[in-house]
């Protein structure tokens, strides 16, 4: 891999309609499911970092995005995640360039980055001292008929996020209100309940996204799942951990299939996150968001 020592990563001082047109083109190019909106609320929320080419045009870019406060004493978090390369520049160190400068921000605010791999990234990441704590799998159903928001009627929405916000602090050790209100606030995001199982959907630019999708109980999750898939006939996309096999035989059921696999990664340095009780984890937010 080429040398990143001349390859400048810098911080984005502002999102013009031309620089998120230019990072959307990213996304698509890397056939991923982010919506300009996602940029908007990287940027909002955190801070976005690039490399421009020669040109002065975007060709990789990365994102931070700090968690909110730890459920019990112990460091914050922050999530590393919209490591993206144009496809002709790819193999040239830009990668790796754009995903140093984003650390190097974790580090200096002393906050522990994560963030979630695939095969690919998993081996690079290890080099900057992650370690992998649990991985996931990515499944997708094609539409299946017409997609009408009409049918969002038929589904268990609930009343108010807070259910939701509850579980997912408890699931994931830190809270992230500000996400998922952000999140939920979108066109066309709704958030379920139905027993003790709480989810968020948003539109995709591919498929609508379920997550997060939060139960004590994997049959609880499940049986949300179950009404989700009914209900929609259009495309979906939902990242579930590995492991959960009720979740897993619904899924083949309802027409999904497995896409790809990630694994959810730290760098700690020694230090102790508060518990994370990942049990309560039906489907994650997706692995830009966690």
């Amino acid at each position: 891999m080429a040398s990143t020592e001349a390859i400048a990563a810098q911080r984005l001082p502002a999102l013009t309609p031309e620089v998120q047109a230019q990072l959307q083109q990213l996304v698509v190019d890397s056939r991923w499911n982010q919506l300009p909106a996602d940029w908007a609320q990287f940027f909002q929320l955190g801070t976005l970092h690039a490399v421009r080419d020669a040109r002065g045009a975007i060709s990789a870019s990365g994102a931070v995005l700090p968690m909110g406060a730890p459920t019990s004493p112990g460091p914050a978090v922050s999530w590393i995640s919209m490591i993206l390369v144009t496809p002709a520049q790819r193999g040239q160190g830009l990668g790796r360039a754009v995903f140093a400068s984003c650390l190097a921000q974790v580090l200096a605010e002393e906050r522990v980055p994560m963030l979630d791999a695939t095969p690919q990234g998993e081996a690079l990441y290890a080099q900057f001292g992650f370690e992998p704590q649990w991985r996931f799998t990515r499944w997708r159903r094609a539409q299946h008929g017409a997609a009408t928001g009409a049918t969002h009627q038929a589904l268990p929405l609930a009343d108010g996020i807070e259910p939701l916000l509850r579980l997912d602090a408890q699931a994931l050790g830190f809270e992230r209100a500000a996400l998922l209100r952000g999140l939920a606030g979108r066109e066309g995001a709704v958030c379920l309940r139905l027993g003790g199982a709480s989810a968020l959907l948003r539109p995709g630019r591919t498929a609508t996204q379920i997550g997060p999708l939060h139960a004590s109980k994997e049959a609880e999750g499940v049986a949300l799942l179950d009404a989700i898939a009914t209900a929609l006939p259009g495309a979906l996309v939902i990242d579930v951990p590995q492991g959960r096999a009720h979740m897993a035989a619904r899924l083949q059921a309802a027409g999904f299939t497995p896409e790809r696999a990630f694994a959810r990664m730290v760098r700690s340095a020694g230090r102790t996150l508060a518990p994370a009780h990942t049990a309560i984890v039906q489907a994650v937010a997706g692995p830009e968001y966690a």
